[in-house]
């Protein structure tokens, strides 16, 4: 292998980007490639990249990773721990980490390309590397397919990625079928009457009613949702008010939502718009609410024949150990779009990248929850080695699963 994974991932790690702001990795990326010999687009959907590598007659496969960070200030205390800064959609200056592990994601896919090119003469066909701008914000795939990601880039056929994970370093989570959960973001702007906070009485205040909706909001998964079905409904964020003695005119909620059928889904948000008016009538609230669905991905749905065939190479490669089911994931991803628009299947696997002994000591004690931070936590350090060896190996073993 020509790269140094630690030295490329430690350099993304400190160096994150939010979501269409990921100049300087696609730059990195791109750099890369190129020296690898591939056939490289850039922005592509804003900040892509898509590196091609034909080795003659073939099937094309499609091999993604995700570039953007998130607006969490990192708490690991890593030598290496990002500082950065940067802008988020709403304007606020924000702290910048990658939180989520998509700098072991870019890591692993530049050295598996690296480790196919140095392997020409084990397989036929063609990669398409693809580096994903915007997952974060649920956009990015389709926005790379919208601005012609299969005119740049032969049509695969199957489409493979990877999502590092809390689990132990050196196992593969797999899963066929419906993996991932589906998402929605949904804001509910709350409409009151303001005032004087000494004289309540003359208001319609909706911090207070936003509170009621927020409490009714907790009781939709535990009494509207069948215990065989699963759902999440939080509330991420709340907004009201400039100052302690002025009741506003309104609030903002921002919701996150999680399902895995359309059925549930629909339900979800039928018991908001339902809940959201009725509250407001109730308050007397001069206006009911807007609801209104900010973004929306489909659950990743791994296809069943395709994640069996991928399992078995793993297995192969790996042992029986080495591979497991992870049960249903509540975390959401866009890459489904890079699969539907061409048409072919997706298998789509978590990658351990923990302390296998943490996680056992973990484990044993009934800890996990507490002792193992997971992605989007600001104390998120996946263990480096064998993590981004581990990645490398099951992208080339998948890959060449599928080549000729």
């Amino acid at each position: 292998m020509t790269l140094d994974l630690e030295s490329i991932y430690t350099d993304l790690h400190r160096n994150p980007e939010l979501s269409y702001a990921e100049h300087r990795t696609a730059g990195v990326v791109a750099d890369h490639l190129t020296a690898l010999g591939l056939d490289v687009r850039t922005g592509v959907g804003g900040t892509g990249v898509v590196g091609v590598l034909a080795n003659g007659d073939g099937p094309t496969v499609l091999l993604r990773a995700d570039m953007d960070a998130l607006p969490v200030q990192e708490e690991t205390g890593l030598p290496y721990a990002s500082t950065a800064r940067g802008t988020d959609p709403d304007g606020n200056d924000v702290p910048v980490m990658h939180a989520c592990g998509h700098d072991v994601h870019v890591t692993c896919l530049l050295g598996a390309v690296d480790a196919l090119v140095a392997d020409r003469a084990s397989w036929a066909g063609t990669v398409v590397a693809v580096f994903q701008p915007a997952e974060e914000l649920g956009t990015g795939a389709q926005a790379m397919v919208d601005d012609g990601l299969y005119e740049h880039a032969p049509r695969p056929d199957v489409v493979l990625g990877q999502h590092v994970s809390p689990l132990p370093a050196g196992v593969i989570g797999l899963r066929p079928g419906p993996s991932f959960a589906g998402a929605d973001a949904v804001r509910v702007r709350i409409f009151g009457r303001g005032g004087h906070g000494s004289r309540p009485e003359t208001t319609v205040d909706p911090v207070v009613l936003a509170a009621s909706i927020i409490m009714r909001l907790q009781t939709v998964v535990a009494r509207e949702i069948a215990a065989t079905d699963t759902a999440v409904l939080t509330v991420g964020t709340v907004h009201a008010g400039t100052k302690e003695n002025i009741i506003p005119d309104e609030a903002t909620l921002g919701l996150s939502l999680r399902s895995y059928t359309p059925e549930v889904r629909e339900r979800l948000l039928g018991a908001i718009r339902r809940i959201t008016a009725g509250e407001a009538a109730a308050a007397g609230a001069p206006t009911a609410p807007e609801v209104t669905v900010r973004y929306s991905l489909a659950a990743l749905v791994s296809d069943p024949a395709a994640t069996d065939r991928t399992g078995a190479a793993f297995r192969a490669a790996f042992g029986d150990q080495g591979v497991t089911d992870p049960g249903l994931v509540t975390g959401s991803e866009d890459v489904p779009a890079l699969a539907t628009a061409a048409g072919v299947p997706l298998v789509f696997w978590l990658l351990g990248s923990e302390d296998p002994q943490k996680f056992a000591a973990a484990f044993a004690a009934g800890t996990l929850d507490r002792d193992i931070p997971s992605n989007h936590s600001p104390h998120f350090a996946p263990q480096l080695h064998p993590t981004l060896e581990h990645g490398v190996e099951a992208l080339v073993v998948a890959a060449k699963e599928w080549l000729g």
